[in-house]
């Protein structure tokens, strides 16, 4: 039966003990470890005996060590095994103090800050490369022995990442198009060559905007939401409870979508192709009556398949990158929904970068080829 703590003291041979009873817990100490406290301390060499007292919880042993903290070496503390470990327990948390931080501001703080952000840097990329060579080894277990790849993730990751984002790549492309179309015309108006608006909307959308657009797409739509899966089943431990089960995270995460978004980048490339040249068609129609047939007439002779090969060529690097980004960013998910919100846009921000800087090196490299 529960009983509230308390204690009696007994005058003895060896000196004044204190003998505890009842049960010292939060809910049963009320005003004990006051009254112990002081009998502590109105005692010299009181001893405690803990041997007698019911169940005893932190809060309970916190008090019992702030008492016997004041008693004198020559008192004793007799208490069975588990009340002891209790004790040492709650003896090694008081001991433990929290470091002192002082506000730092001006130059100093700077400083800090920016070695903060390289040391942060530093780590991003040393996981980064962890992560890679995970992916490679699962992608070489894949080639190796391809019935490994869960064919049904691969599709429904398809289904999401591919045939669902073509109405916005489309769409998207289709008033880029239109938009390169009226700057190109008014631009060359003054000049007398409007009929030339033709090959700068060629040029534009095969070579750079098609791809462009749906890759900042796919990274705003597919890169976010593979970060926003895998760290929700991070954060529910999903992901442990695959590896205790022997499952590769990357086999049965990763790799789906890493496969479908491969697949489907050129696919969403090819319809923003269509839908750019689609819009820089009608504005041409509409503003300078050059009619559809002079205009993919125009774009076969004096663009060619080059720039549409340029243009594809990218679509495969850059959907290894978004989805490498977005699944590695899940993959560092926390224990939190602060951590998740973080890394999902750490993803977006991280992806669109990239597209950008691998468009710009890869755009130097065909230029120094002459493509």
């Amino acid at each position: 039966m529960d009983a509230d703590a308390d204690f009696s003291l007994l005058d003895e041979d060896t000196g004044t003990t204190a003998c505890l009873t009842g049960d010292w817990t939060a809910m049963r100490l009320h005003d004990a470890g006051q009254r112990l406290a002081q009998a502590v301390a109105a005692h010299d060499g009181l001893s405690i005996d803990l041997r007698k007292i019911g169940r005893c919880d932190t809060a309970g042993a916190h008090t019992i060590f702030r008492a016997a903290d004041r008693r004198k070496a020559s008192g004793k503390l007799l208490a069975r095994r588990e009340t002891l470990r209790l004790l040492h327990l709650v003896e090694a948390a008081s001991q433990d103090k929290l470091p002192v931080v002082i506000p730092r501001r001006g130059f100093h703080a700077l400083m800090n800050r920016l070695g903060r952000g390289i040391v942060d840097v530093r780590d991003d990329v040393y996981e980064t490369i962890i992560f890679n060579g995970h992916l490679l080894t699962a992608v070489g277990r894949c080639l190796i022995r391809p019935h490994r790849i869960r064919w049904a993730a691969v599709i429904s990751a398809c289904e999401r990442t591919g045939l669902d984002a073509l109405p916005i790549v489309a769409t998207t492309s289709l008033f880029i198009g239109a938009v390169i179309g009226l700057l190109g015309t008014n631009m060359l108006r003054d000049f007398g060559a409007q009929v030339f608006a033709v090959e700068l909307i060629g040029i534009g959308v095969l070579r750079e905007f098609n791809v462009l657009i749906t890759a900042i797409l796919l990274a705003g739509r597919s890169s976010s939401a593979f970060a926003a899966e895998i760290g929700a089943m991070k954060m529910n431990q999903e992901i442990d409870a695959m590896q205790v089960m022997g499952v590769d995270p990357f086999e049965a995460l990763v790799m789906p979508r890493f496969i479908a978004l491969l697949l489907m980048m050129p696919l969403l490339v090819f319809v923003a192709t269509l839908a750019g040249l689609a819009g820089g068609m009608l504005v041409t129609w509409a503003a300078l009556d050059l009619s559809p047939t002079f205009f993919l007439q125009r774009i076969v002779d004096n663009v060619g398949p080059t720039q549409f090969w340029v243009g594809m060529s990218k679509a495969p690097v850059m959907a290894m990158m978004i989805a490498a980004i977005g699944c590695r960013q899940g993959m560092e998910v926390g224990g939190n929904v602060e951590s998740l919100g973080q890394r999902v846009t750490g993803a977006v921000v991280h992806a669109i970068f990239s597209i950008i800087l691998i468009d710009a090196v890869v755009a130097l490299i065909y230029m120094e080829l002459n493509l």
